[in-house]
């Protein structure tokens, strides 16, 4: 299956095609909710947006005309809040992959709120959209000089604690270093000691979060395009953006329910990606939390410098 297209009119009246999707992503490749929130809800106004591949650098246009559902990924969705009342008068649903981590000792995330105020944001959407809407990601982990297996555990444990009751899942991943050049350079750069998960690491941790979990929340428990097979530990494989849970959200959306029962996996995503067909419009090398392990910038300044043009220029049809 493929997105529909759609013809639209961009500025100075020319007609072009572009793609209409059922389903937005916004965004893997960086944190609209964060930082691009008022674009976002501007250009979801008039009508497109403009998307620039990655891969080839060209451009092409995506349409809103046919969008029924958002997915929205953040690690500070607290500017998004002020602009739900839009979606809900659209009639469009969502949900929000809200990554809320603590590394605020090892500052591998810089420029975040502290994880104090993350929290608070997360239960302050779940009231808003319920504990079903509001997906709590740990992701990914990383084990270092500083930060054990036994002290990630303790970091899961204390946020979950304060989450019981405001989400009904926790999605995790570990972190795979060497297939990202990039991070790798980034991470030893900054003076981080670094190392990768073992197999056996992996399930020895799965097992004590599983227990843990039993013990304390009873979340859903689900990797993100892992590998390994943690179904004995009553962990399964996670679908970010998830059919099943899309067609519970949106039950009287008779459209989007016809859509979901014929949509199949996004085949534009990893070979381990469960997510069904959605469109990404986000751009990578633009979000400036700083995080130092992040795969979607080539470093955090350059990403602070297109943040900062795009400060300069906020009407464009596109981040970049």
């Amino acid at each position: 299956m493929r997105h529909q297209v759609s013809t639209i009119i961009i500025p100075n009246k020319v007609e072009v095609k572009a793609v209409a999707p059922v389903i937005i992503s916004a965004s893997r490749a960086t944190d609209i909710p964060a930082f691009y929130a008022e674009w976002f809800f501007r250009r979801l106004e008039a009508g497109f947006v403009k998307w620039r591949n990655p891969f080839s650098g060209k451009d092409s246009y995506v349409s809103f005309k046919n969008t029924r559902f958002i997915v929205f990924w953040s690690k500070n969705p607290k500017p998004l809040m002020s602009y739900l009342p839009q979606l809900q008068k659209r009639g469009i649903g969502c949900y929000i992959q809200f990554t809320l981590n603590d590394y605020e000792a090892e500052e591998l995330e810089p420029n975040l709120p502290s994880i104090e105020e993350r929290i608070g944001t997360l239960k302050q959407l779940s009231e808003i959209l319920g504990k079903e809407a509001v997906i709590w990601r740990f992701d990914p982990l990383v084990l270092s000089d500083r930060i054990t297996a036994e002290k990630l555990l303790n970091k899961i444990q204390a946020i979950g604690d304060q989450l019981v009751g405001y989400t009904n899942k926790l999605v995790f991943s570990f972190a795979d270093i060497g297939s990202y050049k990039k991070v790798g350079g980034n991470l030893t750069k900054a003076g981080i000691k670094y190392r990768e998960w073992s197999e056996v690491e992996m399930r020895q941790f799965s097992e004590r979060l599983s227990r843990l979990n039993q013990e304390r929340w009873n979340f859903e428990l689900a990797t993100c395009a892992e590998a390994i097979g943690l179904e004995s530990c009553g962990i399964v494989h996670n679908r970010c953006i998830d059919p099943e849970l899309i067609a519970k959200l949106s039950s009287n959306d008779e459209s989007l329910q016809h859509f979901l029962q014929s949509v199949h996996n996004d085949s534009g995503q990893r070979s381990l990606c469960g997510c069904i067909l959605a469109k990404d419009i986000g751009a990578y090398n633009t979000c400036p939390h700083g995080c130092i392990y992040c795969y979607a910038n080539t470093s955090p300044h350059s990403a602070h410098n297109n943040f900062c043009k795009h400060i300069q220029h906020p009407h464009l049809d596109s981040i970049i």
